[in-house]
Order: structure tokens, then sequence, then C-alpha cells
């Protein structure tokens, strides 16, 4: 059994050792450095709003335990810590939300925020917190008054990045607070991003041709169904704003910390575990940067007390441990955003769009934003029945007229009590309070995954439309009302389950709802590679902490396995040996190198494999040769767009490479002669030797995966606070290194952010770890500290029990007390 102390770091697994020294620090950083913005460690503070004494530890990485005599007390006190480690970040995703960056950026954020505002996730936030109960809004209220005793007390001390903008932070409402948790939401579900790059892509290859680059899953039918809306279109003409939205919205999606981009999650049940008692691990998968959204924080108070993982800004645990029950949650990949092309028309001074045969007034709604350093605007925001026109203020240089308008609708939480049944799952006392709490769940699409000592479950949550024709996959014809929504599927249509005859439960963002199930759960699914690595590694033996973190730190990719039984398959063996024969001399060897090597690869995507390399380098050829002759230059926007949908959901290049031997996309258009399968597969092998060489050299056994894979950390004003180090694993393996498929850079994008595991097998079940740091402050010292114990597979200990307490989180202790 592993020990309690914060000292004793349990083994690295297949990480690499190399490290490198934290660069010098520039331009605001150098001057945030005193640290008066920060909280400190010791002493005592007054705070008015504070019923009794409150006693703020921190252990080794300055991750807060917060004592208190009261619940009320705990919670101010979580909202006054939050913003002492994390202010400028709330800041700025409050900002984000609202529609009002550039009163602190300028400019450059203008369009941002024009999108923000369109989409108004305002109303959402106001719908989930009108909707909570008495009991929830006190605490909000609450948790606000402690963030906003941090902005007085510190408000000529705040952090640098924040203070040099001269952007006065204003203080913090309850509401902001459901405003954050309606921009996490916003982030979790899929397909918006898709569905306007699936325009951009038909008006390059025309809709006949659409579906082949938008598969759903290996082995289903291609989406030809779907792609058929669109026949007849005029998408490239009649569509302004397009491209101004598509790019607001990646620059929304690169703000947007709190996306819970992929992520997966596992329960182990007692018959599968050494110790007779469940596990849950839970990996967040998050783009790499600095500073993580995500943040520990453990509370004990009379009749609550808990530790996980929070969102500064907002009071709620969305995955942690309270002694009795964890739970850990991954995207669900759920799909509740819809897009609807609108036929528009000008008459006089108003907006009129089809509806049935019928021309209806657009409903009009004024925003004004600010602009730093400029004079406001004033701009007029469309809606029609559908949702928000997102090109009506995005993006166009002129009037909408006679043209095709982007609508955007997304579900109505009026009534909802997600807000709630957070608190109520973060008290749960056993699993089945916990199944209850999870099903009341209903404003964000989950994988939530539950377990106490005897039992695990899995539940599905969200709220997902029922549409009357079509799945969602790509824009539907608004003027039809065959296409409208219908309601939302009923919650106990929901997948779940709950302590499964196989021992183990576990989700990767694979396709949980099988093809043709009862509801429209989703049609963007990531590869099931990793979920397979799950189910080969869950079902094999008997489980404990550490073939948990094992797993979070495994880098076998499986996909490779099926790669070598494509390229051995009876209809392929010999028509490739034919291609590869027929391309020039030096083409030749290349080729034949490349496709024994693979053949001999078993999988495993270590930093210092030099396979790994070469199949990475297969993979990023193939994508070249099959696709970009069509889509191309690079950088066009058709290009970017099957790239960016390649990242976000199954891609075209695995659905290609495993079949679809009759897809038009095998032929180079840019020869005279036709091309098949194998003729692209014989060239994208020599091309991987060729582009090895150019990068690694001439060496082959030289090669490493990691020369071309690292990590490397960046702040928010893109300045490197970390690396580059040697990274493994990719989008396919379960300690996820992913990086952007078919563009012409293997750096490391997205990463488990944040790690918890808890073994109710120990006397002490909790231990976690965060990829960066504690704080979003440069002058903290917890600013990056958690870097080195990420690279080394060291997890931090969450003790539960009181007299454990000194050993992690010391005996130095900010004591706050009631002010006057």
């Amino acid at each position: 059994m592993a020990s309690p102390a914060l000292t004793h770091f349990l083994p690295r697994f297949g990480v690499a050792a190399a490290m490198v020294s934290l660069l010098g620090l520039s331009g605001c950083q150098l001057n945030s450095l005193s640290g008066e913005s920060l909280l400190p460690a010791s002493g005592m503070q007054p705070l008015k709003g504070l019923a009794q004494n409150v006693s703020v530890r921190r252990n080794s990485q300055g991750i807060p335990l917060i004592e208190s005599s009261s619940f009320h007390d705990a919670l101010f006190t979580l909202g006054y810590v939050h913003a002492g480690d994390r202010i400028s970040q709330m800041v700025r995703l409050r900002l984000l939300a609202q529609g009002r960056l550039a009163e602190l950026d300028g400019p450059d954020a203008l369009d941002s925020d024009r999108l923000m505002r369109s989409i108004n996730l305002k109303k959402t936030a106001d719908e989930l917190y009108k909707s909570s109960s008495p009991r929830l809004k006190k605490f909000f209220e609450v948790y606000a008054r402690g963030v906003n005793a941090y902005l007085f007390r510190y408000r000529d001390k705040l952090p640098a990045d924040l203070a040099q903008t001269g952007y006065k932070a204003e203080y913090w409402k309850p509401e902001d607070s459901a405003l954050i948790f309606s921009l996490l939401n916003f982030s979790t579900s899929v397909n918006l991003q898709e569905e306007l790059n699936t325009v951009v892509l038909a008006q390059k290859v025309g809709a006949g041709h659409l579906a082949w680059l938008t598969p759903t899953y290996p082995n289903e039918q291609l989406p030809t169904a779907e792609a058929e809306k669109l026949n007849g279109l005029n998408l490239a003409n009649h569509l302004p704003g397009l491209t101004g939205v598509t790019q607001a919205l990646e620059r929304v999606t690169a703000l947007n910390l709190p996306s819970v981009t992929a992520s997966s999650d596992w329960a182990i049940g007692p018959q599968r575990s050494r110790s007779g008692k469940s596990l849950l691990a839970n990996d967040i998968h998050q783009p790499i940067g600095v500073p993580s959204a995500w943040s520990y924080v453990q509370i004990r108070a009379p009749k609550y007390q808990a530790a996980g993982a929070s969102i500064a800004g907002l009071p709620t645990l969305l995955a942690g441990f309270n002694g009795k029950v964890a739970w850990g949650m991954s995207m669900a990949m759920g799909d509740n955003q819809d897009v609807f092309l609108e036929k528009l028309k000008r008459q006089g001074n108003s907006l009129y769009y089809l509806a049935d045969g019928k021309w209806l007034p657009a409903s009009v709604r004024n925003e004004t934003f600010f602009v730093k350093g400029q004079r406001p605007t004033r701009e007029v925001i469309y809606e029609t029945r559908h949702g928000p026109l997102l090109n009506s203020v995005v993006g166009t240089t002129t009037a909408l007229n006679s043209s095709l308008g982007l609508a955007l609708q997304t579900p109505d939480f009026k009534g909802d009590k997600t807000l709630d049944a957070f608190f109520d799952l973060s008290r749960a006392q056993n699993s089945e309070s916990a199944s209850d709490a999870s099903r009341e769940i209903r404003a964000i699409a989950l994988n939530l995954l539950y377990a106490d000592a005897s039992h695990i479950g899995w539940q599905v949550t969200g709220l997902y439309p029922n549409r009357r024709d079509g799945v969602g996959l790509y824009p539907s014809p608004g003027w039809d009302s065959r296409y409208d929504w219908d309601g939302y599927a009923d919650a106990m249509l929901h997948p779940y389950d709950q302590d499964p005859a196989q021992g183990w439960l576990g989700t990767a963002n694979q396709r949980t709802a099988a093809y043709g199930y009862g509801m429209q759960l989703s049609n963007s699914w990531l590869s099931p590679e990793r979920s397979e690595r799950l189910a080969q590694l869950a079902g094999s033996g008997k489980q404990d902490a550490r073939s948990m973190i094992a797993m979070q730190y495994d880098q076998t990719t499986l996909f490779a396995a099926k790669l070598k039984a494509m390229f051995s398959a009876p209809g392929m063996a010999q028509p490739l040996k034919h291609a590869i024969a027929a391309l020039p001399a030096a083409d030749q060897a290349k080729a034949s190198e490349a496709l024994s090597r693979l053949m001999a690869f078993d999988g495993k995507l270590s930093p210092t494999s030099a396979d790994a390399a070469l199949y990475e380098l297969f993979l990023q050829a193939s994508t070249q040769q099959i696709f970009l002759d069509k889509l191309g230059p690079e950088s066009s926007a058709t290009c970017k767009a099957f790239i960016a949908n390649s990242n976000l959901s199954y891609s075209a290049l695995s659905d290609h490479l495993l079949g679809r031997e009759d897809s038009p996309f095998w032929d180079d258009t840019r020869t005279p002669q036709k091309e098949d399968k194998p003729a692209i597969l014989a060239r994208s092998l020599a091309a991987a030797i060729t582009t090895g060489d150019s990068l690694m050299g001439s060496d082959h056994r030289a090669w490493q995966w990691g020369k071309l894979h690292h990590y490397l950390w960046r702040n928010s004003n893109g300045q490197t606070v970390r690396g580059p180090i040697a990274a493994g694993g990719d989008h396919t393996t379960l300690n996820t290194a992913a990086y952007s498929i078919g563009s012409d850079s293997f750096a490391t994008t997205v990463i488990p952010a944040m790690r918890m595991i808890v073994d109710f097998g120990q006397s002490e079940p909790m231990m976690g770890q965060n990829s960066t740091g504690q704080s979003s402050n440069p002058a903290s010292p917890h600013y990056a500290d958690g870097i080195d114990p990420w690279l080394k597979g060291q997890y931090m200990r969450f003790p539960m029990q009181p007299q454990n307490f000194d050993s992690v989180y010391g005996k130095t202790r900010l004591t706050l007390v009631p002010g006057k």
C-alpha cells in the first residue's frame, strides 16, 4: 500500500526523463514577480463576510485545504482562494463568455466578441441560475462574496498581466458562476465547428463528395443521405461571412480553456480489483498551455468534505472524491448544437427569413461593443426561429440580402437543475445517490462515472434534441420544418450501466450509443483505439492504483496493428507490392524499407522509438497524398477545414486507410492516369522516408519520435514557459499527446491536463496531478511547478482523515478571521 505522505511519489511509467530549465520571463511576467498580488501562505487576514475563523493550508504544490466550521464560510473562502490563485483567468473567461474581451484586448478580439454575443451564453446562464434552488443560489452568492473580498483587498495589487491592461475588473456576481458553467457546457457540445467546416468543404468538393470526408465511425455507412440536404444550394456565392465565423470560432476555441477536450475515465469493480474494492480513474484532456484551466481544491466543513478538480469561478467540484463516493467525467461527444441555413431577404429596414413558404421577420437584438482604445460600436444581431444568425455580425462587411444565413440552435435549459445536481453529486454517500444525482445533470454532455467501495456506474448526461429528419451532422435547410427539433430525448433513454458482469466501465470518447439507437446522441465520435486499449488493459488481470497509473501513462496505439492487417490483407498485399515496384528506383527502396519496418512495428509510441517516428510520418504523408491534391493548397480555407475536422472526430484518413477502396479521393487529380489505393499507399510509404530524411537525417536507426513530437507549454501571450521536451504517444493512446493530423507539424496540441485516481482499497484512496500549476499568476511559485511531477508520473495524495492532514499539508496556515 502506498504511503499517504506527500513526499512519497509513485514510480514513473515510460515518460522521458529529459528536463529543460524554465526559460527567462519577459514583459509583464518580469513586472509581476513582486508577489504582492498573491495570498500569503501564513498569518492572519480579517475578511468581512466570514462568520467564524477559517484555515487555509497548502501542500507543496500550493493546492489548498480549506477547513471551516460552516459550509457557508468554506464557500466564501473558496471564492477568495480561487480569486487569489486565478483572478486573471476568471476575468478573462467571464469576458469571453460575455462577448466583451475587446474591452481587455482591443480590436483583435472584436470578432470573437461578436460571435459570443450572438451565441448569447448569458441567456443560457440566466436560465440555469433562475432554475436553481434557493439553496444553490445562496451558495453562489456566498462564493461571489469571497471573490469580491479578494478584488477589494487586492484592488491595487492585482496580477500584472491583468493590471497592466488597464482594465478594471468588475465585482463577481452569482450569475457569473452560472456563466462560467455555460461556457464549459458550450465547449463540451460537439459538432458546431464541424458543421461550419463541412460547408467550407462542400464549397470545394460539392455535396456529392462530402460524405467521403466526414465518416462517422469505422465500418459504418457514409452519411450520404445527410449530404443530400445540401444538394442544389449555391454555397460558394450565397453564404457571406462564413470564413469570418469559422475564424472567430477557432479563436474562441483557442481562448476557451475550460474545454473538456476528449478526456477519458474508467472504473474497476470489486471483482477485478486486487483489494476487492472499487477503483476509479479520470483524465481530463485540454490544449497544452499555462495555465491549465483546472485546479484542485479540498474542503472540510461540517456535513461536507470533498477534494477534486475545479474551475476558478465555479463553486463546483466537477470530478473528485468525498470519502465515500468518487466521480469523474469525459466528453460524451454529444451533439446538441445544430446549424440551420436560412434563406434571407431585405425589405426596407427589416430582414426576413423563409419558413415553410412564408417570409417571417427576423427578431432584432441590439448590442453595444466597447473596444479598448476605440469608440463604442453598436451593432444588430438578427435571430430566426432557430436561433441567432451567426453571420449577421461576424465576418460580413455588407448587409445580408438575398443570401443564406447561419442560424445556431441550442437547447433550452428552463427549469434545469444541473447546478443543484452537481452539488448533490459531491455530497453523495453511496453509488445509488450518485446515480440519482447524475441523472439530473442535463446542461452538459458528459460520460459521468461514479463509484463507491462496492459499486461502479456510468451515466450519459445532457439534453439531446429529437430531430424530425436528418441527424444534425451537416447544416439543415431552415426553411423546411421537417428538419426542426421536436422536443428532447427522454432522459431514461440516455445510455447508462451499473456493476456490469465484465467488472469494469470506461469511456474514451468512443461511440457509446450504437448506430440506430433510440436517441440521437451524436454522430461525431473520436477514433475507437483509446477505448479499445482501455478495454484491453482493464479486462486483463486484477487492478490496483499502480496499474491505473500505468494505464494513464500507456503509449501503445492499436491503430498500428489495424494498419498492418490492411497491408497484409489478401486483396492488398500483392497490389501494394506491384505498386511499389512501379515507383522510380529511389522511391522503391524507400517504400520497401518503410513497409518492412511498419510490418514489424509493435505499436509502442515511445519518444525514443525510430519506428514510431516512421509510423507517424506515414500517417502525415498519407493525408497529403490522399486528400490535399483535391483540397489544397495547404494554406487554403478548405484544407484547414479538413484538418480541423480530422482532429475533432473520427478522421477520413483512418477511414480510408482501413477501407473505402472505391473512394474518389484515391485518384491523384494532378496526374493524367487514374491512381488506386495501392498506388497512393506506395507513394505515401516512400514520402514518409523522404520527409524523415529531411527532418532527422539519413541514419534511420537514429530517428526518434520525440525529435518530431514534443511538449511545449506557452502562456496566453504565446511566450514559452517550458519545453520543448520529447513526447511519446499520439491521439490514439491513453496517454494522449495529440497533434494536428494532416498539418506540417507534429507538436503536441492536447494532453491529459488533470489526472485523478481513487483506490478504495487504500486507507487514503485519492491521488492526483495537474499538468501545470495551481496558480495562473507568473509571480507564484506554483505557476508551473506541476509540470515536472506530471512528466515523471508523480501523484499528490488527498487525505480525508484529519490525522493525515499534517503529513500532506503541513502545519503552516493562513487564518481568515471575521472582519469588522
